[in-house]
């Protein structure tokens, strides 16, 4: 009987240790062979990596990779096969090829590698393809749909409140009102009185949040959440939101806002960037400025002119738009960017970090709800 542990380490060093380690269990040799078609195809990336692959002809093709990886790994590993094969290998028939995309289970990774692929599809994958796309927005959408839904619930007015509910505790105002009750040796604050808000619903008077949405290769993440953010805040009362995609071109997708999986097929990654056009464009859509949210989403690496791009934005602000650059607008909020073009932007007056969609939505409604 083969010992799991050596077994573990067989197959994270590959080959090379056969002799000292032993063999493999039939279940374990799938698992070698699987990960072989995959990282054994870059011999430095390999050898950096430790693990050693077989020196034998591959003889898996992606459909048979694609089901021997689901049958012998559990699903958080699958989804991290399947993203390394389409984003660290480009192996573009994961999501081109009919008989892979009838077999993948719909997940993040592969609604990215759809969007950076789906100009190399033929129009019957292409339907296949928007499937796949339809099932993982529609989870994306349910899951921020509540988060907007929260933050658009309604605003604590600064007034007492008879009704006690645990959502509507005033914190600031208890802790002050029950300071003489304090007990140095325990500690602890007892609480005599304790105070409530009471709730109201936001008055939403006719504000813009408009969204200009980087549409370059690397910002795909942050286009997928763009999108999806904007179909959940379409159609709260006094909001009017637009999208606005660019590259060094600009295209207004607002029509298409509130069916988020049609906008993503339109989307078009790649390409130039020309961020100060975009911000041109998005200021022209501005009706009340002091009623207004630019969000801008990009990374901040400007093709076209730095100097017109920070001009715009001053100008922005100067005249009370309340402007937003967002270096990331997705779930992680880890952001890769032009610190010292952001640090410009900054300086002449945009709020300038990373967001996931639910901290967009706060950020918007609290600003509505003034």
């Amino acid at each position: 009987m083969t010992d799991p542990m050596l077994e573990r380490w067989r197959l994270l060093l590959g080959d090379a240790a056969q002799e000292c380690l032993g063999g493999l269990s039939a279940e374990a040799a799938g698992r070698d062979a699987a990960l072989d078609w995959l990282y054994g195809r870059d011999e430095e990336l390999s050898r950096r990596d430790v693990r050693r692959g077989g020196s034998g002809p591959s003889v898996l093709t992606t459909v048979d990779w694609l089901e021997g990886i689901t049958r012998l790994f559990p699903r958080e590993t699958v989804e991290r096969l399947e993203r390394d094969a389409v984003e660290r290998y480009e192996i573009h028939d994961v999501v081109t090829d009919p008989q892979v995309l009838a077999r993948v289970e719909p997940n993040p990774a592969l609604l990215r590698a759809v969007l950076r692929t789906k100009h190399l599809m033929d129009p019957g994958v292409l339907r296949l393809a928007r499937r796949l796309v339809e099932a993982v927005v529609r989870q994306l959408v349910e899951r921020m749909a509540s988060e907007v839904r929260q933050s658009f619930s309604g605003a604590r007015a600064r007034r007492p409140s008879r009704f006690r509910q645990a959502r509507n505790f005033d914190v600031r105002r208890t802790i002050r009102a029950n300071l003489a009750h304090w007990r140095p040796d325990e500690r602890r604050l007892h609480v005599r009185t304790p105070h409530f808000f009471s709730r109201t619903r936001r008055h939403l008077d006719r504000w813009q949040v408009i969204l200009l949405v980087d549409q370059s290769g690397s910002m795909v993440g942050s286009v997928i959440h763009a999108a999806v953010t904007a179909a959940c805040l379409w159609g709260l009362p006094g909001v009017r939101t637009h999208l606005v995609a660019f590259d060094t071109e600009v295209v207004d997708l607002t029509s298409d806002v509130d069916d988020p999986v049609e906008l993503l097929m339109k989307v078009q990654l790649g390409g130039g960037t020309d961020i100060a056009r975009a911000v041109t464009y998005g200021a022209q859509l501005v009706e009340n400025p002091r009623r207004t949210i630019l969000v801008l989403v990009t990374d901040f690496y400007e093709g076209g002119s730095e100097a017109h791009l920070v001009r715009g934005v001053k100008q922005l602000v100067e005249q009370g738009t309340h402007v937003l650059g967002l270096a990331a607008l997705d779930e992680e909020a880890n952001p890769a960017y032009d610190r010292a073009t952001a640090q410009k932007l900054a300086d002449v007056g945009a709020a300038v970090g990373a967001m996931t969609p639910g901290e967009l939505a706060a950020f918007v409604a609290e600003h509505v709800g003034r």
